[in-house]
């Protein structure tokens, strides 16, 4: 069975203290009121991460993320946090390839290709993004970017490291926008995605990769969404800075 998973990115959000009164809150609702299997996975700014860790610890329904690494093992990188370093401060996983990462930093998939290796080499587990713009869902190119994204980017894997990951995808035009793509819409990019790495592995590996959807997922569209075949869960912008929000998507299970 696939493992469910929902996954919050705070993005560059939250101050130290807000950030710990935040989690906290999410790890008592969860504690009280999530019944099912699925796991809470916070991606919080780096100067959080060692304080969440701490504050999981003993909760197995509650894990914590960064939200990038850099490609190399160390090095003269000013301001760049290294797969080790999230590693040893106890991180379970990693987002790589976010839209904005690729938009607003220049993340290219052969980019990104590096950086998986690195996350995996340190036993964290990616969350790798893949989605379409506007103009390219538009142009009607959305299932060649999401391939070359897939190709380029993760499919270099064998099937045991490829085993390890979690894809995200996020169509980029339903992200912090309001719009959401529709469940229909939805569950068929993440049919495509699946169908893809059962032709590179194999169906067994494909029936058993967790495949987040990421675009503007709410507590009011979570279980539609959810209850698609081919979706495993969600990666959550904005209503993961609300505790009950956030909570209250991951119930969407349950």
């Amino acid at each position: 069975m696939r493992k469910k998973i929902v996954a919050g990115n705070w993005k560059m959000n939250l101050d130290y203290n807000e950030g710990l009164g935040v989690f906290t809150e999410i790890i008592n609702m969860v504690k009280d009121e999530v019944t099912g299997a699925q796991e809470a996975v916070i991606c919080s700014p780096f100067i959080h991460i060692n304080s969440l860790v701490q504050l999981a610890k003993g909760y197995n329904k509650v894990s914590v993320g960064a939200q990038n690494a850099h490609q190399a093992e160390s090095g003269a990188y000013t301001g760049e946090i290294s797969a080790r370093m999230i590693k040893s401060i106890g991180a379970a996983y990693v987002i790589l390839g976010h839209s904005e990462r690729r938009q607003y930093f220049g993340e290219t998939n052969e980019l990104l290709a590096k950086k998986t290796d690195t996350v995996l080499k340190h036993d964290l587990r990616p969350i790798f993004c893949i989605g379409e713009t506007l103009r390219e869902r538009e142009a009607n190119e959305h299932f060649d970017v999401i391939k070359s994204q897939l190709v380029e980017g993760v499919f270099h894997l064998d099937a045991e490291q490829f085993g390890k990951l979690v894809l995200a995808y996020e169509p980029v035009w339903a992200i912090g926008t309001g719009v959401t793509a529709s469940s229909a819409q939805a569950q068929e990019i993440h049919e495509f995605i699946r169908k893809e790495i059962a032709a590179k592995y194999s169906q067994e590996v494909a029936d058993s990769t967790t495949i987040l959807y990421g675009g503007s997922c709410n507590p009011k569209n979570a279980a539609e969404l959810f209850a698609c075949p081919d979706i495993d869960g969600g990666l959550i912008g904005g209503a993961s800075l609300k505790s009950r929000d956030f909570v209250d998507i991951i119930k969407a299970f349950n």
